[in-house]
């Protein structure tokens, strides 16, 4: 019997061939990966919006520029009207799934209004919309080749250019991702 291990806290590339325009040189962090599928927000995707337009549009008031100007990212083609928090694990919000010891993922309100306030958690990413996997897709995708596997990294997340992440992700595990192609016998 086969033996699937499960993704979670790790990041899935998108490989060079995926031309799918949501996934196309996509790094996506998966928060949760089990028998009955896996959920996970795109890092390299800014939407063009920002922090500011949220705000606006939940009626919270926000305590500078930069806040206003913080990018918001499209986290994946799924429920792009929700909002997703992505951070460095602390703080007590309403709706948060613990993902590691240093990662949590927070869809409540309460999280945007306390980074409006500059009260919010050490690090965060901000996203609409999630990546989501039915039961067993994911693991068919992987066999396709259609992405690749590596672990997380909390600076890529953070503290790499948007541009960069991609490579990032892969450079990890000694790998260029720009010369990545499909194996010979895999069609």
């Amino acid at each position: 019997m086969n033996q699937v291990t499960y993704l979670n806290n790790q990041f899935i590339i998108a490989m060079p061939t995926l031309a799918d325009p949501n996934f196309f040189h996509t790094v996506t962090y998966l928060c949760q990966h089990n028998e009955e599928g896996a959920l996970g927000i795109i890092i390299n995707r800014p939407a063009e919006m920002k922090l500011g337009e949220i705000c606006e549009q939940m009626h919270i008031s926000y305590q500078s520029d930069t806040i206003a100007n913080i990018p918001v990212f499209i986290g994946g083609p799924v429920h792009q009207e929700r909002g997703f928090v992505l951070h460095t694990t602390g703080g007590v919000w309403d709706v948060t799934m613990v993902v590691s010891d240093t990662i949590s993922l927070t869809t409540s309100r309460d999280i945007i209004e306390a980074i409006a306030a500059e009260n919010g958690p050490e690090q965060y990413l901000i996203a609409l919309g999630y990546a989501g996997w039915g039961g067993g897709q994911l693991e068919q995708e992987m066999l396709d080749n259609t992405w690749l596997n590596t672990p997380y990294g909390k600076h890529i997340i953070f503290d790499t250019p948007i541009d960069k992440r991609w490579q990032a992700a892969g450079g990890q595990i000694g790998i260029d991702i720009n010369q990545l192609t499909t194996p010979a016998g895999h069609g």
